[in-house]
Order: structure tokens, then C-alpha cells, then sequence
């Protein structure tokens, strides 16, 4: 299994730390890197479009979501700390090819519009602050792909440091900001009171949402935790999940505080003037130096702007390296990653820029998170899942309250999300030129991802139902046997696939060979992981397959037999040859009914494949 971005895997050590403080500020850093994505450009668009239409009355979305955050981020960081292996490498493991190419797709399109809200606010900061235009702004963006690579050469401190400094360039902002506007105390208070004015408070609401909680950092955060190399002991796995907590409430605190400031000058200097429509950055930018009475206030928001726009372009083009590599195991040059992943934001901006004017950056960026918030179920599933197996987290599990918090948050966002796609494809329908066409084109597709979505769902519920069944089953492999002693001694392997089959193959084999001869018990994992990781696997299924192998064992040595046993990874084909190929054995038995894999071998072409990829007589032994 490779590791994930490898090139800085444990490269910073957290050992030999004398103090509390000393320990705490080697693990502080990965969740920086993460708080950046939820302060992007895309969150200052729908903060101030939230604050100038609904004023303070949509605070406790934020507030909200920076829960969200920070249980979801803790548990990403839980999963890379425990398995080693990011979310994208952990759903390679446990879903089919084709949904992890389906969800690979899906995080992409959320990268690509995460990227889409930074390449924009960077150009629209570079705008403001330098009437460059904005065409020429995103242009510009591209040049930041080789800012990233010289920074990670340099090692991921020195890339933590950068973000850390562009934090506190946004953070200092807008204390200022704050001291300029002054907002009033008690509706800041009165508007962290759960409430929902109607459908276009939903629509922001709901984009805040995708803003805040975003799905590419729940894949890297899992990945950046593992740049950190720690005792792997139980002791001290326990207290890498610790400090990465601290680390991650640290950060997204004052992510939410970024946040909850630019709602706030909003509401405190838009909503309060009557000026409802105020979406758009550069007509606050335009608009605050003569609100609130000091140039400083439009500058230091375009530096902050900037600042945000340049750190979040960072994790962004890293989360995609990662999406890339885990999902599809395909490792290709950084900087070919990066700038593809630049080239996938910058055309559509381009073209929607070149087409549409710059008026309508603002609702481009409300779309971005918006798709964000569409896509959110499908990383945030899968890794409620992860950290709920005790197998895969290998006793460091989340507990059954936590369980059921993460899946209500999960409900939440789904269900928002599905009330948004609804009522967004009823408007495209109604509005559209050929209603009855455009219904028969996005209907189906959005039917396709809620079955997909359903899908990851109840995926591992199956699978850990069918793992149970197997595990339950052991007390059925207990075999009568009564075998003929004349046969002289043989090297017989027999394949085994822990179905009815296997008591008559065993029953022929034996008649073969007697107890005078030397037998190997063969079965083969054909699990997703096995495919993937082979012998690397540590899944439940390798470890009850392996239980039972031991047990056939167990029962036939009692018996007076000579008996070894040897465990196969991956398609039952080419891991059969493999293990015969590799020893002198006289003859393969196998049995026909079991595994679907074994099927597949033992009716149809496959069987010549085997047949013909082994040395020895292949003894087929069919039960009618």
C-alpha cells in the first residue's frame, strides 16, 4: 500500500518531547493547513450575502457548522492517525471499483469548485488592490501551483509556517473590521437563536453549510495527521488522536471566528443601511471605506481576501493530489497534478467571466459552495463508517454516542441537501424552454446519486452482516470423513472456499492421499482490500477466513493427518496458481459450489485459465 503524500510521511517527528507544551506545538499544524478551506473565498460570499439580507439572523448556521467541523475533522484525523491510510485509500479498500470511481469523480467536482471560489476571490483581491482585471487575475492564480511546490520541498513545517502567517493576516484583518463596524452585542446574541426566514435563507444557509464543512478536507486532513511520526503503541496512538484534537479546536475556532466576523460587518454595515443585495465582494469592498469612514477598512479586506485566496488555493490542489492517488492509485508528477487541478477551476471561470461579465463572480461563488454542500454525504458517509469498525480502527473505534451525533449531523446535511436539490430541479423545470425534456435529462440523474448515495450507505452494513454470518458459521465446519488408506503418498493441495463443497472435496482428497499423505489447505480472500493491498490486508474478512482455515486444520491433524495451510489475496485465480506454482504438489482438488469468485473459476472460461496456469492435474469435484 502506498502512503499517502508520501513525500512528507512522517517526516515530523513528535518523539522525545519533554513537555506538554513541547508535544502540543509538534502536533499543532495539520489542522491550520485545514482551517484555511473554511475561511476561502467562497465562505466570504455567502457570509455576505447571509449578513446583508438576513442580518444576525443566520449566525447559528455558522455556529453550527463549526460543530459539524470540528467532530468531522476529528474523526478524518482519528482515521489516519489508526489505519495509516487517508479516506480516499480507506473507500478504495471497501467499495467496488466502479462506485470508487464514482466517488472519485464526485471529489473532484467538489476540489474543482472549492478551487473555482479561490482562484476567483484571489483575482477579485489582486482587483481590488491593484485594479488588475480579473481575467488577467485568474491567469495569475496559476503561478501560485509552483509557490505550493517550492514549499513542500522545504518540508511540511515550513509550508505549515506560510499558512500560519496568511491566518493571521486574515485574523488581524478583521479585528480591525470589527473595531471599525462596531456591531451591536445583542443581536449578535439573538442571532445564534436557530431560525429560517424562508427558501432564500435556506439557499444561503445551506451554502454557508458546503462552506463550512467541507468535504476535500475531510480527505486531507486524514492524510496530513500522518506527516506526524509517533509511537505506534496504544499509549501512544491515544494521545496523537489527543493533540490532533487540540490542534483541530485551535484552528477551526478561529476559522469560525474569520467567519462569524464577515457575517457581522455585513449585517452591522449593509443590513443595517437598508442595502439587502449586497453579494457581491467588490461592492462591499466598494462600499465599506465610506460606511464605515476609513480607507483602511476596504484595504485590510482585500488583503485579507488575498491571504484567504492563497492559503486555501494550497489545500486545495493538495487535496486533489490526494483524491487522485487514493482512490485510483495513480501517482503522477506534483506539478502536473497541481496545475490540472488550477486548469480545472480556471477554465470554467474563464469562460463564465468572458461570457457573463464580472457581475456575476458573486453568484458563482454561492454556487461553488453550494455543489460543495451537494457533495458532502459522500465523504462524510463513508468515514462515519471507517471510524465506526472496531476491526478496521483496531480498538480505537468512535463510541456509540458519538456514532449517533455523527450520523445526525449526517441526516442533516443529506437532508438539507436533498430539500435544495429538490427545489432547485422544480425551478430549472418550470423555467425552462422544453420543461418535459430538461425533466427527462436531471431527474435521472439525480435519482442515480441519491441510489448512489444510499448505496454507500448501507454497503457496509452488508458486507460486516455477511462477515457475521461467515463468523457464526463456525461451529458447521466440523466434516466426517471416511477416507480409503491404500493410495500411496501424494502432495495434494485442496482449495477451499468454506461452503458445502468443501466437506466433499476434502472426502476426495483424502481417499487420494490417505494419512500418509501431505495435504495444504488453500483459500483465497477476495475481498475489495485483498485486491487492492494483497497480503497487506488486516481486514475482518482476511481475520475470519484465516480462524477457519486454522480450524479445518485443527479438526483433520486430530484425525491423524498431515496438514498446512496457506491463505491466497486477491482474484481466486491468479492466487490459486500462484501458491500451487510455488510448491510440489501432485494434484489440485477443488470443490464447486461457494464463493462467487469460485464459481466464476470453476464453470465457464475460467476454469481453462486455471488449468492452464498450473503444472499439476486439476481434480474437479462437482456436487449436483
Amino acid at each position: 500500500m502506498s502512503k499517502s503524500l508520501e513525500e512528507v510521511h512522517e517526516s515530523v517527528s513528535t518523539q522525545n518531547k519533554t513537555s506538554w507544551l513541547k508535544r502540543t506545538l509538534a502536533f499543532l499544524g495539520p489542522a491550520y493547513l485545514i482551517s484555511v478551506g473554511y475561511m476561502d473565498p467562497g465562505n466570504w460570499a455567502t457570509d455576505l450575502a447571509g449578513g446583508s439580507q438576513f442580518g444576525y439572523s443566520l449566525l447559528w448556521v455558522l455556529l453550527m457548522s463549526n460543530l459539524m467541523a470540528l467532530l468531522l475533522q476529528s474523526l478524518s484525523a482519528r482515521l489516519g492517525i489508526v489505519t495509516q491510510r487517508d479516506l480516499a485509500q480507506a473507500s478504495r479498500e471497501t467499495y467496488s471499483p466502479f462506485v470508487n470511481i464514482l466517488l472519485y469523480i464526485l471529489a473532484e467536482i467538489a476540489i474543482a469548485a472549492c478551487d473555482l471560489a479561490e482562484v476567483l476571490g484571489m483575482a477579485i483581491g489582486l482587483n481590488l488592490l491593484f485594479d488588475i482585471p480579473l481575467l488577467q487575475g485568474v491567469a495569475i492564480t496559476v503561478l501560485d501551483t509552483f509557490l505550493l511546490l517550492f514549499l513542500i520541498n522545504k518540508g511540511i513545517r515550513k509550508m505549515e509556517a506560510f499558512i500560519i502567517v496568511l491566518v493571521a493576516i486574515i485574523g488581524v484583518s478583521f479585528i480591525f473590521e470589527m473595531l471599525f463596524a462596531q456591531p451591536e452585542l445583542g443581536k449578535i446574541a439573538s442571532g445564534l437563536i436557530p431560525s429560517i426566514q424562508n427558501q432564500d435563507a435556506l439557499y444561503i444557509a445551506i451554502g454557508i453549510i458546503g462552506a463550512t464543512v467541507m468535504p476535500h478536507n475531510l480527505y486531507l486532513h486524514s492524510s496530513l495527521v500522518q506527516t506526524r511520526k509517533f509511537d505506534r503503541s496504544s499509549t501512544g496512538i491515544r494521545q496523537a488522536i489527543k493533540y490532533n484534537f487540540i490542534d483541530s479546536a485551535i484552528a477551526l475556532n478561529l476559522a469560525f471566528f474569520v467567519n462569524a466576523a464577515i457575517l457581522i460587518l455585513a449585517a452591522a454595515t449593509f443590513y443595517k443601511n437598508g442595502l439587502y443585495d449586497v453579494a457581491e465582494i467588490q461592492d462591499a469592498h466598494q462600499l465599506l471605506a465610506p460606511m464605515l469612514g476609513t480607507k483602511w477598512a476596504a484595504a485590510l479586506f482585500a488583503i485579507a481576501l488575498i491571504a484567504a485566496g492563497q492559503s486555501s488555493t494550497i489545500t486545495g490542489t493538495l487535496a486533489g493530489q490526494i483524491v487522485m492517488e487514493g482512490y485510483l492509485n495513480l501517482r503522477i508528477q506534483p506539478w502536473v497534478r497541481r496545475i490540472l487541478t488550477r486548469l480545472i477551476a480556471i477554465v470554467p471561470a474563464v469562460i463564465v467571466i468572458s461570457i457573463f461579465g464580472e457581475a456575476v463572480t458573486g453568484k458563482m461563488l454561492i454556487f461553488s459552495q453550494v455543489i460543495l454542500s451537494m457533495q458532502l454525504g459522500f465523504a462524510i458517509i463513508p468515514l462515519i463508517h471507517f471510524v465506526s469498525d472496531k476491526e478496521k480502527m483496531n480498538g480505537f473505534e468512535i463510541g456509540k454516542i458519538t456514532q449517533i451525533i455523527a450520523w445526525l449531523i449526517a441526516l442533516v446535511i443529506v437532508g438539507l441537501n436533498a430539500k435544495l436539490v429538490v427545489g432547485e430541479i422544480q425551478n430549472l423545470i418550470e423555467n425552462a424552454e422544453y420543461p418535459t425534456l430538461t425533466g427527462l435529462i436531471v431527474v435521472p440523474i439525480a435519482v442515480g446519486f441519491a441510489l448512489l448515495l444510499l448505496y454507500i450507505i448501507i454497503k457496509p452494513f452488508i458486507r460486516k452482516g455477511e462477515i457475521d454470518k461467515k463468523e457464526n458459521s463456525m461451529h458447521h465446519v466440523s466434516v466426517e470423513f471416511n477416507p480409503n488408506f491404500e493410495i500411496s503418498r501424494k502432495n495434494i493441495a485442496i482449495a477451499l472456499d468454506f461452503s458445502n463443497a468443501d466437506e466433499l472435496a476434502l472426502n476426495h482428497a483424502l481417499e487420494l492421499g490417505g494419512k500418509e499423505a501431505n495435504y495444504t489447505l488453500i483459500h483465497v480472500v477476495e475481498s475489495v482490500g485483498a485486491i487492492m493491498y494483497g497480503k497487506n490486508i488486516k481486514d475482518q474478512e482476511t481475520k475470519i477466513d484465516e480462524k477457519l482455515l486454522n480450524m479445518y486444520k485443527e479438526n483433520l491433524v486430530h484425525l491423524g493427518y498431515k496438514i498446512e495451510v496457506k491463505l491466497g489475496f486477491g482474484k481466486p485465480t491468479r492466487a490459486i496458481a500462484k501458491i500451487v506454482n510455488a510448491s510440489n504438489y501432485d494434484i489440485l482438488v477443488m470443490g464447486t459450489h461457494g464463493h462467487t469468485g469460485y464459481k466464476d473459476i470453476l464453470f465457464g472460461t475460467t476454469v481453462d485459465k486455471l488449468r492452464h496456469s498450473i503444472s499439476i492435474p486439476l481434480y474437479i469435484v462437482k456436487i449436483d
